[in-house]
């Protein structure tokens, strides 16, 4: 009897040792807009950014589509839409990223201004702190003087 494995186009074991990738979170792609992916289209292997492949499948498409391979086309397009979703995913992140990013900094300014507010009883009438000895002073009652007697 003669038993054929068939070759896996991921050839790295995932196992938790030293050699799984430890790039890649709960089997999601990093969203960096600069991540290098290997992709094994219909007929050709090919290697770059998700930009770099959305335009290279979409060639490889056109080209088949003028050659009048309808099928190899539609399976060009089908890459290339691939990687046109992962763009998106990767904006969408970047977006969402930045937003939040946005909303930590508005916290942390508020945080800040709410300080302030404690210390503007402290401060001049300009908004400066007010230098050693220039502080106002309270107003202090003269004592009766006590006489002897």
């Amino acid at each position: 009897m003669n038993v054929k494995r068939m070759r896996t186009r991921n050839h790295r074991s995932s196992g938790s040792g030293s050699g799984g990738s430890s790039r890649h979170l709960n089997g999601q792609i990093p969203m960096n807009r600069n991540h290098v992916f290997d992709s094994h289209g219909p007929d050709v292997r090919v290697r770059g950014t998700a930009q770099q492949l959305f335009e290279k499948y979409l060639q490889h498409g056109r080209d088949a589509t003028g050659a009048g391979d309808r099928v190899a086309a539609e399976a060009y397009f089908q890459h290339a839409e691939h990687y046109f979703r992962i763009m998106n995913a990767m904006t969408q992140a970047a977006q969402q990223s930045q937003q939040e990013r946005a909303e930590r900094q508005a916290s942390r300014q508020r945080n800040v201004s709410a300080s302030d507010e404690g210390n503007e009883a402290s401060r001049g009438e300009d908004g400066e702190a007010p230098v050693r000895g220039e502080e106002p002073q309270p107003d202090i009652q003269p004592q009766p003087e006590l006489s002897e007697g």
